[in-house]
């Protein structure tokens, strides 16, 4: 680690984004997804599996204030991952246990967007939500409504299983988010005091313990920066080290030994210094990781920092979806073993996409290498994208790479792929993480030492760095081509990402390469012209990835593509492309020369000639399908 190269990515107050393709997606989450998703929280959304989020911080606020006055309430039952209306008594909890962390996700992204964006009324609603929930919060700081409504003597009981670090790690980054839009730090104020007594809780002298549920680590890192109080950090640092150590925690809290399975997907299965392949719960996994990478960069830790390089190549080099998606088995929403990526089986969840976007960040600020922020830019233009309609009012929760409808419909080994977005879900963790990256884009696209600028990801806007004034012009989603202008306050570097796909890119100033990124010295105001040449190509997968031997998918700049029945008919299967195609681009869509072959009804026959008839392939960026009613789709194409 050369502390040298750290760099922290610019706050979103002093980004403004102005591209063609990402503005459009912004103001969508703005003006339609976070208002829908007040709304599904709400429980108003017509046909929509309820939230109980609202009900929840209702009743919580009425225990809290009960149990101040000393009055005995009801105790129920906390035995359960889903309270509903059939299984539970109607003034209980209800929804998952973790249902608060939707909320406070929620509040994020109302933070990031109020940032450049104000907006009275939202704000105001969000400060009501804001005291409903600090109305819930007992005296002691402790705040998760479902042990407040149904029994707070049992908190802490049960951190493997029931959320409760979890939530709280959501509900920091929520006030963060919205202290620094608004100077509004009741929240903050509601999470330090939260915080506090997990510090009191949870140390080598009192419990030992640490979440089934990762993102305390890298919520506690944020708080310690926003607040300077250490113990935040120290603590979030005993999270990381205290994992995996022996005897088990899990085995000590509830009285019996947990299999060797869940050792594994939970990353405890050894300590994380030891971890060099990524296992288990996708989101967990990444979301420890990046924890990991945090604690690494602040303590110049080379051994953590030697661990997140190896889970990371791992996850990029046999464990990754050429969508960005990873998580490839419905079994514990998990990483599977090397190269087993399923198509029409991919769990692919889109809050897995986002977790890591957050750990190549983290890495990336460590050491500036472009592997990072390919493998992001994969995941935000494709698996993370996928995982909303174009109207910002349905969304997926695992997003396949193949999809025949009537095999989803009758295959009980797909119970629970949705060849349609969903209007809301139960467990509803997806659309307010969506809402969330989104709102904060900006945040991943720059980071800044005290000697350069790294210039990550090619969104256009006009950013205020330390050092320097920058402006972006970006056609890169469209052309690849981008314009940057530097007016510097002092000598600077201004370090260009060269993504994975670019051939034969041109850079209009001088420039030095390193580990991906095409360095420049910046001594006055500069101008600086780059063609990143995209063209459309056919990407094959590793042999060792048994489904798609002898299939390519179909890549242009960033984004893979796909192709749908709507376009060219049932049966996808018996489609293939032409290896040397001419690819030629319609609008948004890519139409290629192919191959369809004849139907064969007999179900076994002697081999001979494939009968085929020349046919048009019509390809969609993978983000958009399912926006035109449930019909067959693939993103790998036969050869």
């Amino acid at each position: 680690m050369n502390k040298k190269d750290f760099s922290k990515h610019i706050e979103l107050k002093n980004i403004k984004i102005t591209d063609p393709f990402w503005s459009k997606i912004l103001e969508l989450v703005r003006t339609e997804v976070i208002p829908y998703q007040y709304e599904a929280f709400h429980d108003n959304i017509e046909g929509a599996e309820k939230s109980y989020c609202i009900e929840n911080f209702k009743k919580a606020a009425i225990a809290a204030k009960e149990i101040r006055e000393g009055k005995k309430r009801p105790i129920y039952p906390i035995d359960k991952w889903q309270y509903t209306d059939e299984n539970s008594d109607k003034n209980a909890f209800h929804g998952f246990v973790f249902q608060d962390s939707d909320f406070y996700k929620w509040i994020e992204a109302v933070g990031f967007s109020l940032s450049n964006h104000p907006d009275e009324e939202l704000r105001k609603k969000a400060d009501e939500i804001i005291d409903l929930i600090c109305a819930a919060q007992l005296e002691n700081g402790y705040l998760n409504t479902c042990y407040i409504i149904n029994n707070p003597e049992a908190a802490f009981s049960n951190i493997r299983d029931y959320h409760e670090l979890y939530c709280f790690g959501h509900m920091v980054e929520g006030a963060i988010s919205y202290y620094n839009a608004t100077g509004n730090r009741k929240l903050l104020d509601a999470a330090c005091r939260y915080a506090d007594l997990i510090c009191k809780t949870f140390n080598k002298d009192n419990k030992k313990g640490y979440p089934g549920h990762e993102i305390i680590e890298m919520a506690l890192v944020k708080l310690y920066e926003i607040t300077g109080e250490k113990r935040y950090l120290d603590e979030a640092k005993y999270f990381v080290d205290e994992r995996g150590n022996r005897p088990y925690y899990f085995d000590i809290e509830r009285g019996r030994a947990t299999t060797k399975e869940d050792y594994f997907y939970y990353q405890a299965h050894r300590p994380v210094r030891q971890q060099r392949e990524a296992v288990g719960h996708a989101v967990r996994g990444v979301y420890l990781y990046s924890g990991m990478a945090d604690i690494a960069k602040i303590f110049g830790d080379e051994e953590l920092y030697s661990a997140c390089e190896s889970l990371f190549d791992n996850i990029e080099n046999k464990k990754l979806y050429i969508t960005g998606g990873i998580g490839a088995t419905v079994d514990g929403e998990a990483f599977s073993f090397n190269y087993d990526l399923p198509n029409d089986q991919a769990y692919a969840e889109t809050c897995a996409s986002i977790g890591l976007v957050f750990f190549a960040r983290r890495m990336a600020e460590i050491h500036p290498d472009s592997r990072y922020h390919n493998v992001a830019e994969r995941a935000l233009f494709n698996n993370i994208l996928s995982g909303m309609a174009e109207d910002g009012k349905s969304f997926f929760y695992s997003n396949l790479l193949e999809v025949d409808p009537e095999a989803c419909k009758k295959d009980s080994r797909k119970h629970y792929v949705s060849t349609v977005r969903q209007k809301w879900f139960g467990c509803a963790c997806c659309p307010p993480n969506l809402a969330r990256i989104i709102s904060s884009l900006g945040e991943y696209c720059v980071s800044q030492n005290d000697e350069t600028v790294f210039i990550h990801q090619y969104v256009g806007s006009k950013i205020k760095a330390d050092n320097a004034d920058i402006e972006i012009i970006s056609d890169y989603a469209e052309n690849g081509r981008v314009s940057i202008s530097v007016n510097p306050k002092k000598p600077i570097k201004l370090a260009l990402r060269i993504p994975e796909w670019s051939e034969g890119f041109s850079v209009s100033q001088p420039y030095e390469i390193k580990d991906g990124y095409a360095y420049i010295e910046i001594s006055e105001k500069t101008e600086i012209k780059l063609d990143f040449k995209p063209k459309a190509r056919l990407v094959k997968c590793s042999n060792r990835v048994r489904e798609n031997v002898g299939k390519a998918a179909v890549s242009r700049g960033p984004f893979v593509y796909c192709i749908e029945e709507v376009d060219n008919g049932n049966n996808l299967q018996m489609i293939r492309v032409k290896n040397d195609s001419v690819f030629v681009k319609d609008g948004e869509e890519i139409i290629a020369d192919g191959f369809r072959e004849k139907e064969d009804s007999s179900l076994y026959s002697t081999l001979k000639e494939i009968e085929e008839t020349p046919c048009k392939i019509r390809f969609i960026p993978y983000y958009r399908w399912a926006n035109r009613g449930e019909n067959e789709m693939t993103v790998y194409v036969r050869i």
